[in-house]
C-alpha cells in the first residue's frame, strides 16, 4: 500500500503503528521511562532506556511471548551489584543484556575486582535517546556507557530497527573501547521466552551442524530432550546447554497450538556461542536463548581459559541480533 492509499484509510499513523514514550508511576520501577513500540504487523514491545535499553514485555498478535519474573520491572536505583542480590531485582523481559566485563556467575578476577552475577550493564541508564517512525521503519536507541575511574570506559551505541508493516526487530550494537589500553570484554543477549509461547506444545529447532556442551551433569542427562518442553514441575532443576553453530546462526521456537513461530538470528562472527537456558520449574517457567561471546562462566574463569574477546585501544565491534515472528495466532 502506497502512502496515498494508506492516508485514504487512516488519518493518523498512530492508529496502526508508532512509538511513544511513557513514564511508569508506581511500584519498584516508578519514574522509569518506556518506549512503547507498535507495528502494523502485530508486534508490540517495550524498550527500557533506564535499564540498558533492554526489552521488557513483548507480544505478537496479542499473545504474550516474553518472560517476566516475580520481581517485574525494576528501576536502576534498585540495582545492587553485591553478593546474592541478583535474584531480588532480575526482571526477566524479552532482552536482558549481560556484560560488559563479566557474564555468568559472580566472581573475583585476577586483579581482585568483584563482578556481580551477569555484570552491571542492565543497571545502566542510556543517554542520547531517540524514538521515532520514519519511512518504512521505527527507530529506538541511545548510548550506554560502562566506566570506572582509572580503569575502563565502554560505549555501546544501541539501535533498534523495526519495520512498520512487519513483525520483527533488529538490535545493532556498536561497542567501543574509549581508552588507550586494550580490554577484554564479555557480552550476552539474554532473550527470555515465557508462557503461553513456551509450553509443553512448543518445539525448539537448531541448525543440524552444531556442537552442544551441557553445563552440568543434570543438563547432560537431559541432552536427548534439549529441544522439547514439559509442563511446569515443582522444584525442577534448570538445564543449560552451550551451542556452537558451524555456519548458520538461528534458533527457532515453534508453538503449533498457538500457530506462532519465533526465529532468533545473530552475527555469528562476533557472537559465536548460543547459550540455552531451559527452566521448567513451576512459577519460574522460562526458555532463554542467549547469543554470547563466550561460555558465560564469569570473567575470572573465561579469562583464565582464554575465551575472552578483546577490544584494542579505541577499537570497536558490531553485534547484531534479530528476532522475527510469523504465523497467525489461533
Amino acid at each position: 500500500m502506497d502512502r496515498k492509499e494508506f492516508c485514504s484509510y487512516v488519518g493518523n499513523d498512530e492508529q496502526v503503528y508508532g512509538v511513544r514514550r511513557l513514564i511508569i508511576d508506581e511500584g519498584n520501577a516508578r519514574g522509569v521511562a518506556v518506549y512503547q513500540v507498535t507495528t502494523a504487523g502485530g508486534l508490540e514491545f517495550e524498550v527500557l532506556p533506564d535499564t540498558g535499553l533492554d526489552i521488557g514485555h513483548l507480544r505478537y498478535k496479542g499473545v504474550n511471548i516474553s518472560y517476566t519474573t516475580k520481581n517485574g520491572y525494576d528501576s536502576p536505583v534498585r540495582f545492587l551489584p553485591v553478593h546474592d542480590e541478583f535474584g531480588r531485582y532480575f526482571p526477566g523481559g524479552m532482552l536482558f543484556t549481560c556484560g560488559l566485563l563479566s557474564a555468568g556467575p559472580e566472581n573475583v578476577d585476577a586483579e581482585g575486582m568483584f563482578h556481580p552475577l551477569h555484570g552491571r550493564f542492565h543497571g545502566l541508564s542510556a543517554r542520547g535517546l531517540y524514538g521515532y517512525a520514519e519511512g518504512e521503519n521505527i527507530f529506538v536507541g541511545g548510548e550506554i556507557r560502562e566506566t570506572m575511574q582509572g580503569k575502563y570506559c565502554f560505549s555501546v551505541k544501541r539501535k533498534y530497527t523495526v519495520p512498520v508493516w512487519g513483525s520483527e526487530l533488529t538490535i545493532d550494537d556498536e561497542i567501543t573501547n574509549l581508552t588507550p589500553e586494550p580490554v577484554e570484554y564479555m557480552m550476552l543477549y539474554h532473550m527470555n521466552f515465557g508462557w503461553p509461547m513456551l509450553s509443553e506444545k512448543a518445539v525448539l529447532e537448531f541448525p543440524e551442524k552444531r556442537k552442544v556442551t551441557p553445563r552440568t551433569p543434570y543438563a547432560e542427562k537431559g541432552l536427548s530432550k534439549q529441544c522439547e518442553f514439559c509442563k511446569p514441575i515443582d522444584g525442577e532443576e534448570e538445564q543449560v546447554f552451550f551451542n556452537e553453530m558451524e555456519s548458520e546462526a538461528f534458533a527457532r521456537l515453534r508453538n503449533p497450538e498457538l500457530g506462532i513461530t519465533a526465529e532468533l538470528s545473530w552475527s555469528l562472527d562476533t557472537l559465536p556461542i548460543l547459550a540455552q537456558w531451559k527452566n521448567m520449574k513451576s512459577s519460574d517457567y522460562v526458555l532463554g536463548l542467549e547469543p554470547s561471546t563466550c561460555y558465560i562462566m564469569g570473567r575470572e574463569r573465561e579469562s583464565k581459559e582464554g575465551r575472552m574477546m578483546r577490544l584494542e585501544p579505541f577499537g570497536s565491534v558490531r553485534n547484531s541480533v534479530r528476532l522475527k515472528f510469523s504465523g497467525s495466532a489461533k
